[in-house]
């Protein structure tokens, strides 16, 4: 099982100068493209059961959640959870079951007659879906988990709860309709290393469950961790995955010994992730040259190595030609998450009723969108701004915009685009 890390950067720097930035490719190969054995995965589908998912919610979550159960590998353990002001499990009544035809069957009635009704603690969900994923040490552990409302517990309770979770299993949360909030699932996906999207159609619910458990069973490797090497008197300035999509790391390194740090990456299959490492080290004369970072990625919580290194060098040069120029990557990155900032910032002014800093970030995620070729994105924009130049970034505000555009932008503002072709 083999990590491969490239490394993109300018190592040339003018005299007195500290910042090193890179991007670094890592990409699974060898038998980590083959799905881990069933008896090393967990899954868990949480289903929020609460008063406001009557009707074609409910009905929808049923028919998603089955669609989910059905993508199980046989010998995957799993469970489901019914969520209202409380975490209930409801296939198996306690414990794991192990998928198989018969277990796959019987979990599909049981969701078939979920009830909506009560209210929404989405921290003590997460709770018990942790309960369960501690039982299953080294295990391969993921949640799929959807709600539609806010949560009704108390802000420090639910903080506590998710706190006990984070680095025990991983969860991608789904929100359906538009009444749910964003920065709460949001914060939720984050720090358990999973993704957020809107579902603003109920019938559109099934679909997504199984492309995300779908996904889970491809992976193939869990506890992977990015350890960053860095000589002394460096100073981190941050790790941050850049793409699939823009996530913040560096408040969650890890020291593992003299000069090192472990940042965590979650569970692997078949894919490749890139990340902006940027490190300020001791200036240099011309002609000075070091090793500025080593990457490797390993085991969280071990030293097995899992494939190449990674190097990051420093070099100083009076040559101004060599020491101005900035890597495509590291260029195209910085932009990629100035325009997910431009946007949740646009949106906050905008619902604060604060038109002009609305127009202006809003304009300013328009321009960078253009340049990098993010079509998605610039597509979504579109929704919510009127554009009357792309490459300037002047808009006008759009006056009658849904809440589920609205929402749908939020949530895919962190998404990126690679390096256009001929740019790396």
């Amino acid at each position: 099982m083999t990590f491969a890390v490239d490394v993109d950067q300018n190592p040339y720097l003018a005299a007195g100068e500290t910042r090193v930035d890179a991007i670094v490719t890592v990409t699974a190969s060898g038998d980590l493209t083959a799905p881990a054995p069933p008896s090393d995965v967990l899954e868990v589908i949480v289903i929020d059961c609460s008063g406001s998912m009557q009707g074609d919610r409910i009905r929808a979550a049923r028919h998603a959640a089955a669609a989910a159960i059905a993508e199980l590998r046989d010998g995957v353990a799993f469970a489901v959870i019914a969520g209202t002001h409380v975490a209930s499990q409801v296939y198996p009544p306690s414990g794991t079951a192990v998928a198989s035809a018969a277990t796959r069957a019987e979990a599909t009635t049981v969701v078939r007659f979920l009830q909506a009704g009560g209210g929404t603690g989405i921290g003590s969900w997460l709770a018990a879906a942790g309960e369960i994923a501690a039982r299953h040490p080294g295990s391969i552990k993921h949640a799929i988990l959807l709600t539609d409302g806010k949560n009704g517990e108390a802000p420090d309770w639910f903080a506590e709860q998710l706190r006990s979770v984070t680095g025990v299993i991983a969860c991608d949360c789904r929100g359906v309709g538009t009444d749910w909030q964003v920065d709460e699932l949001r914060a939720i996906a984050s720090a358990l290393l999973g993704t957020v999207d809107i579902v603003a159609d109920p019938a559109d619910l099934a679909s997504d469950f199984r492309s995300l458990m779908g996904a889970a069973m491809g992976k193939g490797v869990a506890d992977v961790a990015l350890r960053l090497w860095t000589p002394r008197g460096a100073t981190i300035r941050f790790v941050k995955q850049v793409s699939p999509a823009v996530e913040e790391l560096t408040d969650r390194r890890a020291e593992a010994g003299p000069l090192r740090g472990d940042y965590p990456l979650g569970s692997w299959g078949a894919e490749s992730r890139e990340y902006h490492v940027c490190v300020e080290v001791a200036p240099g004369a011309v002609g000075d040259e070091m090793l500025a970072g080593r990457v490797t990625l390993v085991r969280s919580g071990s030293d097995e190595a899992l494939g190449d290194q990674g190097r990051m060098r420093a070099v100083w040069t009076e040559d101004v030609a060599l020491s101005t120029r900035i890597s495509p990557g590291v260029a195209h990155y910085t932009g990629q998450a100035e325009l997910a900032q431009a946007i949740q910032e646009g949106l906050a002014a905008r619902k604060a009723g604060d038109e002009p800093t609305a127009t202006a970030r809003l304009g300013r995620a328009v321009a960078l969108a253009d340049a990098s070729g993010n079509d998605g994105t610039a597509r979504l924009l579109e929704k919510v701004v009127e554009v009357v130049d792309a490459p300037s970034g002047t808009v006008r505000l759009r006056k009658d915009v849904s809440a589920a555009d609205e929402m749908t932008l939020d949530t895919r503002s962190v998404k990126t685009v690679r390096v256009r072709g001929g740019e790396g």
